[in-house]
């Protein structure tokens, strides 16, 4: 048999459309469909992929003198394993790193959106400002609506542009000749830039209560000074939490090509066990924070329950992982 007929062959034995096919390979049906017609013939790289899925040798798919083979056990197991050729990989790096100076950014405005409400609550309590409870509330709303809206467009476009390649989260892949090599010389050439900003983000948010210490050491005469105080550490740590998230971003990408780190296989069978769990964590905190805030309108304080929130996921998730290794 040629190509185009064991091609055929082997979809129908599993069962699969054209449709089907395709959208395992990351192609489109007309490509499908040009291979089984003989009008075309895939390159290296699928003809891997195709071995990998359908459980034989590419020299059965090359060479029309072989015959079918049986699939073995390890083949089939293999078959689930997505191929990564360069052409992805590079994809996939690119629309990260673009998305991580979004990301980080829309962080940060998540993180200042309630300063207006809190400096104008400072101000009126303390009669620098003689603005009415609903004037007040009114404009520190607006301004906080102004940075949380576009933060979450951001949001939302990063996750639709990242969101095709969200298999190399959560499944095993290979990666085709070179490809390995060339991500981890981009991963060592991005570390001093990793470590500098994450150093740096942290120095900043462990920092970042300093000018309330100072509002409350010479400040006493004027309350106002103190919510100055508070709107600086929201400032200080919003910086520090955009060069995290930024440098985090990028290191993840290569993680995940590497399969390192919080992205190895055992890591992402645990994560797959473990995903309706942070769904409802982070399902349970978000609707903590807008009753707190909505209902007792207490937006100068509600903020606090994300850096709570964060510190405890990862303490939970970090003990969860220990014991299980035990």
């Amino acid at each position: 048999m040629i190509f185009a007929d064991k091609l055929i062959d082997l979809r129908k034995k599993n069962g699969w459309s054209q449709e089907d096919l395709a959208e395992k390979l990351n192609v489109s049906r007309q490509a499908v469909s040009k291979w089984e017609g003989a009008q075309s013939i895939p390159d290296m790289g699928r003809i891997i992929q195709l071995s990998d899925l359908f459980g034989v040798s590419t020299d059965y798919l090359l060479k029309d003198e072989l015959e079918d083979t049986e699939p073995t056990q390890d083949t089939v197991a293999d078959s689930l394993t997505r191929i990564i050729d360069l052409e992805e990989a590079n994809a996939f790096l690119k629309t990260k790193e673009e998305n991580a100076r979004r990301v980080a950014m829309a962080v940060m405005l998540c993180i200042l959106s309630p300063i207006a409400l809190i400096l104008l609550g400072g101000a009126r309590e303390s009669g620098h400002l003689n603005w009415s409870d609903h004037l007040m509330s009114g404009v520190g709303l607006i301004a906080l609506m102004l940075m949380i809206i576009p933060a979450v467009a951001i949001f939302v476009i990063s996750n639709l542009r990242i969101s095709r390649f969200e298999y190399l989260e959560k499944e095993p892949i290979e990666t085709l000749y070179g490809i390995t090599g060339m991500v981890r010389d981009r991963k060592e050439k991005f570390q001093p830039v990793h470590t500098r900003y994450l150093t740096l983000g942290i120095v900043l948010c462990c920092a970042a209560v300093i000018p309330l210490f100072i509002t409350i050491a010479f400040g006493q005469e004027d309350p106002f000074l103190g919510t100055i105080g508070i709107a600086f550490i929201l400032v200080l740590a919003a910086i520090g939490v955009l060069l995290i998230v930024r440098v985090s971003i990028v290191w993840g990408s290569y993680q995940m090509l590497l399969e390192e780190g919080e992205y190895s296989r055992e890591s992402k069978e645990y994560s797959r066990r473990y995903e309706f769990v942070t769904s409802a964590f982070w399902c349970s905190i978000t609707a903590a924070y807008l009753a707190w805030s909505f209902i007792g309108n207490n937006w100068d304080r509600s903020w606090i329950i994300w850096p709570i929130a964060g510190v405890s996921y990862a303490a939970v998730y970090g003990i969860t992982k220990a014991l299980k290794k035990q």
